[in-house]
């Protein structure tokens, strides 16, 4: 499919989301962090296609209501205002500093009430993995607009957010929770997310790399310290979960930016992600869960996949000799990979058909399918670090 209609298709989808979930028009705001970080970096990569300010408009419309709906309590559970406690002032100056709800439909789990993980899965609360996302957006944002309390809210929201969830272990281990209570006082799910630490560790260098250095601003060097001692510990990613396949093939390009541009030297990280995301696509793959009809199929999940195939078909553009004695290494995994490219346009042919999208599992999941949709389609505004306004 040509740029030109993948962008007719993204800004279609696009401005669908934003009235049917009240960015803009007249119905109440429905926000759900994942997918609203998602839409961030679409609309900046429509932006960027198109030169219409209207777009940029729209992301930064949406970054405040995100902030001004899930960095305040809902109004089902008896507390008002933000998360975070601070009056309406101060936090408006400092949205992140309380985290940042999910958005689920259902309240949290009360301290009283046993644990129910298919119930859990439709509480609210705040998950680790949705906060690095919403990092991910705001930093985004500060690289287009150049204004730098974009990149301050990701700080401060990284800071929160390893403060309450990493612990010590009774064992003495560095752990995370994987799910916290709205106010971040007690863990909701106290398993850990496979790839939390290494997600957290990226993140965190992303933010610090683009921090302002000639100004006194928050920094990350303790965070980063610790979240890379839990990664290395827990350093096992391999997955046959199409999402968390294309994730970490998304951490890669990320990691390989960092490195290209010379603000880490991770190499031997890069090359550990990239075997593991290479192996896991070996095990998807030969499961043929890609083959299966859309109604046993989560497309979302599918888009993960097809997004991080994007960001390693990025990675093949750019890489270059400046990788020293990894160079080699690196670009033999990037062939080996190669042979999945076709994967993505294939998942994205997929569930463009109409009928594939009649299917119940499209229908429930609509607004983070058709968002994560757009990513795949338009990836430049989500991927790494770098905006382009020119690839095909």
């Amino acid at each position: 499919m040509v740029l030109e209609d993948r962008i007719n298709i993204a800004c279609k989808i696009m401005m669908d989301f934003a009235n049917r979930t009240g960015i803009l028009g007249v119905e109440k705001p429905k926000r759900y962090l994942w997918t609203d970080a998602f839409a961030v970096c679409n609309f900046i990569a429509l932006y960027k296609f198109t030169k219409d300010k209207n777009f940029l408009d729209i992301a930064l419309k949406l970054v405040d209501q995100v902030h001004k709906v899930l960095g305040k309590h809902r109004g089902d559970d008896g507390r008002i205002g933000w998360i975070s406690g601070l009056n309406d002032h101060e936090a408006e100056e400092h949205p992140t500093i309380g985290g940042l709800r999910i958005g689920k439909k259902l309240p949290e789990r009360k301290p009283d009430e046993p644990l129910d993980m298919d119930l859990e899965w439709e509480r609210d609360g705040q998950y680790y993995h949705y906060l690095t996302k919403w990092m991910h957006a705001l930093n985004k944002v500060y690289i287009v607009t150049g204004d730098v309390k974009y990149n301050r809210w990701a700080i401060e929201l990284a800071k929160r957010a390893h403060s309450a969830f990493t612990y010590t272990s009774s064992d003495g281990r560095r752990r995370m929770y994987w799910k916290m209570s709205i106010d971040l006082t007690r863990p909701l799910v106290n398993a850990m997310g496979q790839h939390d630490p290494l997600d957290g560790y990226i993140t965190y260098r992303e933010l610090q790399a683009l921090s302002p250095k000639d100004i006194n601003w928050p920094n990350l060097s303790e965070e980063i310290e610790d979240i890379a001692k839990i990664m290395i510990e827990e350093g096992y990613w391999v997955t046959d979960d199409p999402l968390g396949i294309g994730e970490l093939l998304s951490y890669a390009y990320r990691l390989f930016e960092l490195i290209n541009l010379g603000y880490t030297v991770d190499l031997e990280l890069l090359m550990k992600i990239l075997r593991s995301a290479y192996t896991s696509l070996e095990i998807y793959i030969h499961e043929g869960l890609v083959s299966l009809p859309a109604n046993r199929r989560l497309a979302f999940r599918e888009f993960g996949l097809s997004i991080g195939l994007k960001a390693s078909m990025k990675m093949r553009r750019f890489l270059n000799g400046n990788i020293g004695n990894y160079y080699e290494e690196i670009h033999s995994i990037i062939k080996l990979l190669q042979s999945y490219f076709p994967i993505a346009e294939k998942i994205e042919s997929f569930w463009l058909k109409d009928a594939n999208r009649r299917v119940s599992t499209w229908r429930e999941h609509r607004d983070i399918n058709e968002v994560m949709l757009v990513t795949s389609l338009i990836p430049e505004g989500y991927i790494g670090i770098r905006i382009e306004d020119n690839e095909g």
